[in-house]
C-alpha cells in the first residue's frame, strides 16, 4: 500500500479501523434488508418496519452520544468505552448468522424471524454507532489540524477498497457458484463479525489516546454537569452552531439512502443480485473519488467539496424516483459512489478544526454524532410516512384494503415507494440552504 506510505503509524492505525467496520456497513446494513423484505409475508409492511427499526436503532444512539462521548474524554476510558460498543456490535453480528437457517415456513414463523433479525440488526447498529463515537474522537488524537481532511477521508478509502469490498465480493462469488442463499447468507455474516474484529487489532494496539483529562473524584457527575456548558458552548460559537444544524439535514439524507436502498431497490422490483453487484461496484469506485475529493478539497477547500456533493445527493433524490429498471439502479450506484465517502469525510475533519478545546474532543465528537444520529431518525421515518400515505391513496383509488393479494400489495408497494425517496429531497433542501447561504456569511462576519 505505497498510497499510505507518507502517513503515521497512528494514523494508519486508526484507518485500519474504517477497513475493519465497513464491512458492516455493506454487508449488515445493505444485505441484511433485502433477506429480511424476501423473508416477509408482506413487503408493505417490511419496508415500513426497517425505516421504523433504523429510526429506533438512531434514536438510542442519539441520546447515548453526549454522555458516551463526555465520559470518553476521561484519560484511559476512551478506549475501553470504544472496546465495549465494538465487542456488542460483534457479537450481535455473529448471532445474525443463525438467522438464515430458521425457520420460514409459515406466515407466523416468518414473522418471528423477521422481528429476531430486526432486533439483532438494532443491537448491532448502537454497538456500531457507539463505538463510532469514540473513533470519530480519536481523530484529533492521531493528527493534526492541517493533515485532518486527508487522514478523515483516506479513512474511508480505506473501508472502500477492503471492508466494504471483499466480504461483499466472497459473498457474491458463493452465490454464483450455486451455494444456497441461507448458507452464503450465515458464512456473510459470520465473516463480518470476524473481519470486522481481526483488523481492529492494529487500532487498539498502536492508537492512543492525547488528548483528555484526569479523573478526579466527582469528575463523572461533573461530566454530565459539562454537559450544559458544551451545548451553551456550541450554541455561542455561531459557525460551529450552524455547521452541526447544516449537517444535522444533509446527512440524514444520506443516512437515509444507505440505510434504506436495497430495501427500496428490492420494493420496486430490482433483482436482488443486481443490486448486490451496484453496491460492489459502489465500493470500487469508492477509493479513487474519496482520493479525488482529498485532491479537490486541497485545491477548492472541503466547504466547496462538501457542497458539490450535497447537489449530487439533491439529484439522486429526483432520479430515483423514476427507478424502474437495473441499469437505472445502476446509474443511480455511480451517483452515491461519486460523493458518498468524501462528504462524510470532509465533514469529520470540518467538524474537527472547529472543535476549541481538543481535550474534550469525546465530548464535542458526542454532539456531532447525537446530530449525525437525530437526522438518522427523521430521514427513515419520513420515508417510511411518506410510503405509507402514498400506500393508502393508491389503495383508495384501487378499491382494496390490506386484505388484498400479496401480489397486488407488493404492486402498490412498488408504485408507493418512489414518493418515500422523493421526500427526503425536502430535507436536503434545507440542508443545502444552511451550508450554502448561511454557513459562509457567518465565517465572513467571523474574519471581519
Amino acid at each position: 500500500m505505497n498510497f499510505l506510505k507518507n502517513y503515521t503509524k497512528q494514523e494508519k492505525s486508526w484507518m485500519m479501523y474504517d477497513w475493519a467496520n465497513s464491512a458492516e456497513s455493506v454487508i449488515i446494513v445493505t444485505i441484511l434488508p433485502i433477506f429480511y423484505d424476501t423473508i416477509s409475508a408482506n413487503s408493505t409492511s417490511a419496508i415500513n418496519r426497517w425505516g421504523y427499526g433504523t429510526s429506533f436503532a438512531m434514536l438510542v444512539c442519539a441520546l447515548l452520544s453526549p454522555i458516551l462521548g463526555a465520559l470518553g474524554d476521561f484519560n484511559g476510558m476512551r478506549k475501553k468505552l470504544f472496546m465495549g460498543f465494538m465487542s456488542l456490535g460483534i457479537i450481535s453480528c455473529c448471532l445474525l448468522s443463525i438467522t438464515p437457517k430458521l425457520d420460514v415456513s409459515t406466515i407466523e414463523a416468518s414473522e418471528k424471524t423477521g422481528l429476531l433479525i430486526l432486533a439483532l440488526y438494532i443491537i448491532c447498529s448502537i454497538g456500531h454507532a457507539g463505538a463510532n463515537v469514540y473513533y470519530d474522537s480519536f481523530l484529533t488524537d492521531v493528527t493534526t489540524d492541517e493533515r485532518m481532511d486527508k487522514v478523515s477521508t483516506m479513512g474511508y478509502g480505506m473501508g472502500y477498497i477492503g471492508g466494504s469490498t471483499i466480504p461483499l465480493l466472497i459473498f457474491l462469488i458463493m452465490n454464483l457458484v450455486g451455494i444456497e442463499m441461507t448458507t452464503c447468507l450465515s458464512f456473510a455474516f459470520i465473516l463480518t463479525a470476524i473481519w470486522w474484529a481481526i483488523f481492529s487489532i492494529p487500532f487498539l494496539k498502536n492508537v492512543k489516546q492525547v488528548h483528555g483529562i484526569h479523573p478526579y473524584k466527582g469528575a463523572i457527575k461533573d461530566s454530565f454537569k459539562n454537559l450544559k456548558i458544551t451545548i451553551k458552548e456550541i450554541y455561542n460559537n455561531k459557525k460551529m452552531f450552524v455547521f452541526l444544524i447544516a449537517y444535522f439535514f444533509y446527512i440524514d439524507g444520506i443516512n437515509t439512502i444507505i440505510h434504506m436502498s436495497t430495501i427500496y431497490g428490492s420494493s420496486v422490483g430490482i433483482d436482488s443480485t443486481q443490486m448486490l453487484l451496484a453496491l460492489l461496484f459502489i465500493q470500487l469506485l469508492g477509493l479513487p473519488f474519496a482520493l479525488l475529493y482529498i485532491r479537490l478539497s486541497e485545491k477548492y477547500g472541503a466547504h466547496r467539496m462538501i457542497s458539490l456533493g450535497i447537489c449530487i445527493y439533491m439529484f439522486i433524490c429526483i432520479f430515483g424516483f423514476f427507478i424502474k429498471t437495473a441499469w437505472q439502479f445502476w446509474f443511480l450506484a455511480f451517483l452515491i459512489a461519486t460523493s458518498q465517502g468524501g462528504i462524510q469525510a470532509l465533514s469529520r475533519s470540518m467538524y474537527g478544526k472547529l472543535i476549541p478545546d481538543k481535550d474534550r474532543s469525546g465530548e464535542f465528537f458526542g454532539f456531532y454524532d447525537i446530530f449525525g444520529k437525530f437526522s438518522a431518525i427523521m430521514g427513515p421515518t419520513l420515508f417510511g410516512i411518506s410510503t405509507a400515505f402514498a400506500q393508502k391513496k393508491i389503495m383508495a383509488n384501487m378499491g382494496v384494503d390490506s386484505t388484498a393479494s400479496l401480489d397486488i400489495l407488493d404492486e402498490i408497494s412498488a408504485k408507493a415507494s418512489p414518493w418515500g425517496v422523493l421526500s427526503i429531497l425536502i430535507i436536503f433542501i434545507i440542508g443545502a440552504i444552511l451550508f450554502f447561504i448561511i454557513f459562509p456569511k457567518i465565517k465572513e462576519t467571523q474574519k471581519n
